[in-house]
């Protein structure tokens, strides 16, 4: 550092250096210039969709129609889909998008197009707990892409794409719990019917075992058991007071009081019979009958939700329930939002500059030589008696001329690299210097 102590110093280290910083300088400026054209110009299209609320409350619209109330979750469904592989090589097969590199494969194209493309929720502003609260409002959706047209284009597809499926999910839902009571409404009615005929047969079969069977039957029960006791009461008087010249008579009474107590016996045992397994029939019925409880409550809730299904239906057929709107179509953006090409390329130049002068500053420091009387007194201390100027000869002078132009030509061979690297990255320079260069010289 020693000899760097004055401003001449500085500026005599620069003209020795100058061809140095000149190239450096050149060098960067050229880079820089080809960098900042090979940037792409990125445009922006923006589209919102807003989400309106069902035109009738819940409470009059019924529980099908406010099914979609979560329309956060729609929200996710949607973009989930919206973003699937179909529908985004549908989308770039349309605009002929993510084409002019060559060899690209189809899952970076929809690697980029994921990328270019994004769906942000409008999200209400109340807090969690508040009511509506974190329910999402709107879409906003933006394409980045390096033609305006183009990004405008795709935003409205896509905010088409959002508006149509968000319908066509809103209506499929409605058709599908509609049809699904119906469905459910007929196996439930037909489920009723056959168990109303099961317990009618039941009740048929068992008709003297059944509750009201039963009464009937200890009413008779009692009945053929006073009978029997009078019977018996018969027999033993006619037994009691029998003579001889009729105990033929008495033996036939007798014998046909004791043939009609057999048959009142027999009936006797036949209704106990009854009435022993009179238990068991009516548990069964119970169950039958509690079967058929439970298909009517349930034949009940699936009317009630089946009306509701319909009056779903009715609304979302009149577009009455919430839906997606179209609140600002994509416009053709005017400006590019990458950075701008002109201010790479002079950022670029003013680094070249301080890098050429950052490389002279090295390359001072690896040679420190002494140059000057007033450099000998400071690194040495010893002042010089006299300074002896460099004396060139011829022989020096031409060494110096050829040296001068080989270093004129390398810097000629550098601006005539970075032209023909600019004409070749951009087409607009390609055809003027195809204007005023000769052929050879333009082709290269």
């Amino acid at each position: 550092m020693n000899q760097f102590q004055s401003i001449d110093e500085v500026l005599a280290a620069l003209r020795r250096r100058a061809w140095l910083i000149v190239i450096v300088a050149l060098v960067g400026c050229v880079l820089s210039v080809y960098f900042a054209l090979g940037q792409v110009k990125e445009y922006v299209a923006t589209a919102v969709v807003q989400i309106e609320d069902a035109r009738l409350p819940d409470q009059l619209a019924g529980a099908s129609a406010s099914q979609n109330a979560d329309a956060s979750r729609r929200v996710r469904l949607i973009e989930q889909r919206l973003m699937a592989r179909d529908n985004l090589v549908n989308v770039m097969e349309k605009h002929d998008l993510f084409t002019d590199r060559p060899g690209i494969t189809m899952n970076e194209r929809i690697a980029a197009m994921r990328g270019a493309a994004r769906i942000q929720e409008i999200v209400n502003a109340a807090q969690a707990y508040a009511p509506g609260g974190n329910t999402p409002s709107g879409l906003i959706i933006t394409v980045r892409l390096n033609d305006a047209q183009k990004a405008a284009d795709v935003a409205n597809d896509l905010m088409t794409l959002v508006i149509e499926q968000s319908r066509d999910r809103s209506g499929d839902s409605a058709r599908a719990t509609l049809d699904f009571f119906a469905t459910e409404e007929a196996r439930v009615a037909s489920a009723i019917e056959a168990q109303e005929a099961q317990i009618a047969t039941f009740k048929r079969e068992n008709a003297d075992q059944v509750p009201a069977g039963v009464i009937e039957l200890r009413t008779q029960l009692g009945t053929l058991r006073d009978t029997d006791l009078d019977l018996d009461q018969q027999i033993v008087t006619l037994e009691a007071t029998t003579s001889r010249q009729r105990e033929e008579v008495t033996a036939r009474q007798v014998e046909l009081l004791q043939d009609q107590k057999l048959l009142i016996t027999e009936r006797i045992a036949q209704i106990e019979a009854l009435l022993a397994g009179a238990p068991e029939v009516e548990r069964e019925l119970s169950r039958m009958e509690r079967e058929l409880t439970k298909l009517q409550d349930q034949y009940s809730v699936i009317t009630r939700r089946k009306a509701e299904a319909e009056m779903g239906q009715l609304l979302e057929d009149r577009q009455a329930t919430d839906r997606f709107e179209v609140l600002e179509t994509a416009l053709v953006p005017e400006f590019p939002v990458s950075r701008s090409r002109k201010k790479l390329a002079m950022m670029g130049g003013v680094a070249s500059i301080l890098a050429g002068l950052a490389a002279a500053f090295i390359v001072e420091l690896m040679n420190p030589a002494i140059r000057s009387a007033a450099q000998m007194e400071r690194m040495l201390g010893v002042q010089p008696v006299v300074s002896i100027p460099t004396v060139t000869t011829p022989r020096d002078r031409t060494m110096g001329g050829l040296k001068l132009g080989a270093k004129i030509l390398m810097f000629l061979a550098l601006i005539a690299a970075g032209a023909r690297l600019l004409i070749n990255r951009v087409p607009a320079l390609a055809e003027l210097a195809g204007r005023f260069l000769p052929r050879r010289i333009a082709r290269g």
